[in-house]
């Protein structure tokens, strides 16, 4: 059985170390300014980790291969100081290795939701709800209306809870179920939860950012590639969670000035 334990060890290691090289379930190509630097440290992360990985499987086969089902009546022999002084070393490996990766790890987060946005940032509000995404546009007095909460009506379609009757800002607000955005220009979210908890996850931008109930979340990125891509919502927020979805469609900031005129025209 020892030889059988690690011949199957073996065999594991390395067909997963081959579907890490091959990429296989790998990342959707990456269309924003921000994803080289999440890749890269994605692959170190997973280049760090595996090797360590692949030389403790191995080393696991090769004591199992060497020693186990040996029947010869010889006594075992202990680690000089028992297991206490192995047990020390890999915990002091792996923690250094995950505090070395924290430390590089944390200045690539850094640079995502620790610095401001461009102040020419188109600016998006976002609002989630069960189960559904709804955009919102500043119109032509680049204003956007003040929300109440209270006023919401899926039905009526106010899903932002504006009052366009008594605010004026509120009047030429653009309100849409897709997210639409020009190429290379910052863009600058503001996440809203009228319910529960929801998640903005668009895998081509390297984006995931969870939605709270209560806050306006900040996020803000740039799409360097035009073409249209899945939303989706990672947190469990109720039985139709597996449908709630919407669309990016990046495109060019002539297309983008065309598509805004004409959603205005509509409100």
């Amino acid at each position: 059985m020892g030889k059988l334990f690690a011949v199957v060890v073996t065999i594991i290691a390395l067909v997963s170390t081959a579907i890490f090289a091959s990429h296989v379930w790998w990342l959707p190509v990456d269309v924003s300014a921000h994803g080289p630097a999440i890749d890269r440290q994605l692959m170190e992360t997973m280049v760090t980790s595996g090797v360590l990985f692949v030389v403790s499987q191995l080393a696991l086969a090769v004591f199992a291969w060497r020693y186990a089902d040996r029947k010869d009546g010889r006594r075992v022999k202990i680690f000089p100081g028992g297991a206490v002084p192995m047990v020390v070393f890999a915990t002091v490996l792996v923690g250094a290795e995950v505090l070395a990766l924290t430390f590089v790890g944390s200045k690539v987060w850094a640079g995502i939701y620790q610095t401001p946005p461009d102040p020419n940032s188109l600016q998006v509000d976002v609002q989630s709800e069960q189960f559904a995404f709804y955009f919102r546009y500043p119109g032509a007095d680049r204003t956007f209306g003040p929300v109440h909460p209270e006023r919401i009506d899926e039905g009526s379609g106010n899903f932002f809870g504006l009052d366009p009757a008594n605010d004026t800002t509120a009047r030429d607000d653009i309100v849409v179920p897709s997210l639409v955005i020009p190429v290379n220009r910052p863009v600058s979210l503001t996440l809203r939860a009228k319910d529960v908890g929801h998640a903005f996850y668009v895998p081509e931008l390297r984006i995931q950012q969870d939605f709270v109930p209560g806050l306006t979340v900040p996020l803000h990125f740039t799409a360097t590639q035009t073409g249209k891509f899945e939303i989706v919502c990672t947190q469990l927020c109720g039985l139709g969670h597996y449908n709630m979805r919407a669309y990016l469609e990046v495109m060019s900031q002539e297309q983008f000035d065309q598509w805004l005129r004409e959603r205005a025209a509509e409100q």
